[in-house]
């Protein structure tokens, strides 16, 4: 790179177009890229016949230059322009490619269409939410300085079993004003948060789509509201920070605020994991915006029916034709540039088992993308989570190729967990499994890495407090009639649907919340839950607010004081696991000669359920720095008190409890002096070996 630079200092135009002297670029750096003298354009398509750069000044919707590339400005299908003496800070730019029109073969070229460049590292218009940009049905780039000082930054390079995965949505975690942030919805607003993630004591935060996406796309009036595409599941640009999420970036320099928080996260020992939408693009079906892909290669980078038409495997009008080798070329490239420029730590892949479907649709056993990434050598360090199903109804929980790279969202642990801690008869065999690492799914698991990242809420679905609060989903505001959304939630609103006066019922709540927190707590894999969930907020029954700008989908931090004791919970809980390791991952044995990990009913060592058993223990037990390291967790699902019978420890120090969120004060330090333990209905406990004290 130095001896291009250094080249670059020697070169000289050699052309002159539309007033700009020029030359034949570097033909291998995709992308716009600064250098000394000028920036170099370089982009490719299999099928155009011609391509031209189009150059505006800020905010305009024509160009004042239109640069077309000579026939010797073009290697195979790759076009390359070196421009002199451009003042990047002065323009935006776009492209115009001609070629073939053929709607059934799925070719859509139009020589007067602006295409954005896909390897954008900025996209020029939206700077304010929720503001419409243009008229102009097209997007605009920017070039980008990449000259951030990155300085000694490390990540803290956890293990997946060490990991507590708290997932939030840019915007929506301090938008509300009882955030308290100097700039709240962006960037700068979640790094002013870091001391709240340190008090709640989370390593890893998981940050919803903020590649650049268009918020206005199917913006709409409901009920006198104003609906948005909010969550950013549209992608507009792979390569390019959302532009509004950042309050504090200098044109140009686009990437600074996340790359600032990322840095500043790092110094907090905090990792960070981008969810990444792979699957589909903002550009829709056949009804949908025209800016990118379609006008450069339609029919290589989707997924298209015989007759042109658009497959529709992520239930949002197009589907990403991941396994052409162009496109996973694109997506492993970018994975790159995130991981070398943003020094991102981890990736979580929206609707993954699309990246494994052939271009036909069909399933692939051997899908060569996933394999890629699985095997890239930049890629080598950084965590690889898969949502391991897509609209299309392939699910492939547990049987994702993962080529021992992949984790996944466990999404039996989340149904089966939530059915077994509601009291569901048939359960207690399952969440038995799903509590001790779900060996039915990943039996390479026992004493390796951590497949299964348990979560029992997320983004999409109830909040863990609404789980709680109804039976039924509310999704009346969307304005589809209540039809969007999952309708198998397994939840229950423990007497009353929604809001409530009623302290028993809210106090039961409370308890089945810190039932929830400390069942994924006390499992195997890596734990994961939604922002907020942690003090108990609320989307007030609606589980798919993806459209929601306003106090519904935002977080109300208000919610920390009135819940106060759900938030100490998940403290402790955290906590607790980390200073526990053998309930991440099995340890040396201990020496009382107990198993690693072990289940229990109502008796101990009892771990044949019948239909309708309401308990379930598990105890892990291993050596830990010289000394035995030993905790038992129970859950009693049943509507009665129950007595049960703890497992019988050699020696003469027996069980201390620590936690029962049946008791009115739920964490605790009471030592016992008998294996007989009296469980109150729905209720947890937690114990721990008392002989090393």
């Amino acid at each position: 790179m130095v001896d291009q630079k250094n080249k670059l200092h020697k070169w000289e135009p050699t052309d002159e177009i539309a007033g700009f002297k020029v030359r034949p670029g570097l033909f291998d750096r995709i992308g716009a890229n600064i250098f000394s003298g000028g920036v170099n354009f370089t982009v490719y398509s299999i099928n155009a016949t011609a391509c031209t750069l189009c150059l505006f000044h800020h905010r305009e919707d024509e160009p004042f230059a239109r640069l077309e590339y000579p026939e010797n400005y073009r290697i195979g299908n790759v076009f390359s322009m070196f421009v002199f003496g451009l003042k990047v800070e002065d323009i935006e730019y776009a492209y115009c490619f001609d070629g073939p029109y053929d709607l059934k073969k799925g070719l859509l070229f139009n020589k007067e269409q602006f295409i954005l460049d896909p390897y954008a590292r900025a996209v020029a218009g939206q700077s304010v939410w929720g503001q419409k940009f243009s008229d102009a049905k097209f997007f605009k780039a920017r070039v980008v300085r990449d000259d951030f000082d990155w300085g000694n930054d490390t990540s803290p390079h956890y293990n997946m079993h060490d990991l507590v995965i708290y997932e939030l949505h840019v915007r929506n975690f301090t938008i509300d004003r009882s955030s308290g942030v100097k700039n709240p919805g962006t960037f700068e607003g979640v790094k002013e948060k870091i001391p709240y993630f340190k008090e709640l004591g989370i390593n890893c935060i998981e940050l919803m789509p903020v590649f650049e996406f268009n918020e206005m796309l199917n913006m709409r009036e409901y009920g006198g509201k104003r609906l948005l595409e909010c969550w950013g599941y549209n992608s507009t640009a792979f390569f390019a920070p959302n532009t509004v999420y950042a309050s504090g970036d200098k044109y140009n320099h686009e990437g600074t605020s996340l790359k600032e928080l990322i840095r500043e996260l790092h110094k907090n020992d905090i990792e960070v994991i981008m969810d990444v939408v792979f699957n589909h693009t903002g550009e829709g079906n056949e009804e949908g915006p025209f800016f990118s892909f379609k006008g450069l290669d339609n029919n290589i980078y989707y997924m298209l029916t015989p007759d042109g038409k658009y497959y529709n495997f992520s239930g949002c009008g197009n589907t990403l034709n991941c396994n052409h080798p162009i496109v996973q070329h694109l997506v492993r490239e970018c994975l790159r540039y995130w991981t070398i420029n943003y020094r991102v730590d981890g990736f979580r892949f929206d609707l993954a088992t699309i990246l494994g479907r052939n271009e036909d649709g069909s399933p692939m056993s051997k899908p060569p993308l996933i394999q890629s990434l699985a095997f890239d050598p930049v890629l080598g360090d950084v965590k690889l989570i898969a949502e391991a199903w897509d609209a299309g109804g392939l699910y492939q929980v547990g049987k994702f190729p993962s080529w021992n790279r992949f984790s996944e969202w466990n999404g039996m642990f989340r149904d089966d967990m939530r059915r077994f801690l509601k009291g569901d008869d048939g359960m207690a065999q399952a969440a038995a499994i799903r509590l001790t690492g779900s060996i039915d799914l990943y039996p390479e698991d026992v004493g390796s890495r951590n497949a299964s990242v348990n979560f029992l809420s997320c983004h999409d679905g109830f909040t863990l407090y609404d789980l709680y609060s109804y039976n039924q989903k509310h999704n009346e505001e969307n304005g589809w009639n209540n039809t969007d959304g999952a309708d198998n939630n397994y939840s229950w609103n423990c007497g009353e649907e929604g809001v409530t006066e009623d302290a028993d019922i809210i106090s039961l709540r409370h308890r089945m919340v810190m039932n929830a927190a400390a069942a994924l707590m006390m499992s195997r894999g890596t734990p994961m839950f939604y922002a907020g969930d942690e003090f108990g907020n609320s989307q007030f029954g609606n589980n798919n607010a993806y459209c929601q700008d306003n106090e519904v989908a935002w977080i109300n931090w208000k919610d920390k004081e009135k819940n106060r004791d759900i938030f100490e919970f998940f403290k402790f809980m955290i906590d607790y696991r980390r200073r526990h390791p053998v309930i991440g991952k099995n340890q040396p044995e201990s020496s009382l000669g107990l198993p690693l990990v072990s289940t229990h009913g109502y008796n101990a060592y009892m771990n044949e359920y019948t239909w309708d058993s309401k308990q379930v223990g598990v105890m892990y037990a291993g050596m830990v720095n010289g000394k035995n390291d030993i905790v038992y967790a129970c859950f009693n699902t049943y509507w009665e008190p129950i007595e049960i019978t703890l497992p019988d420890i050699p020696g003469k120090d027996k069980w201390r409890v620590v936690v029962d969120t049946g008791s009115k004060q739920v964490i605790m330090k009471k030592k016992l002096d008998s294996l007989k333990y009296v469980m109150s209905p729905r209720s947890a406990i937690v114990l721990e070996y008392a002989g090393n004290k």
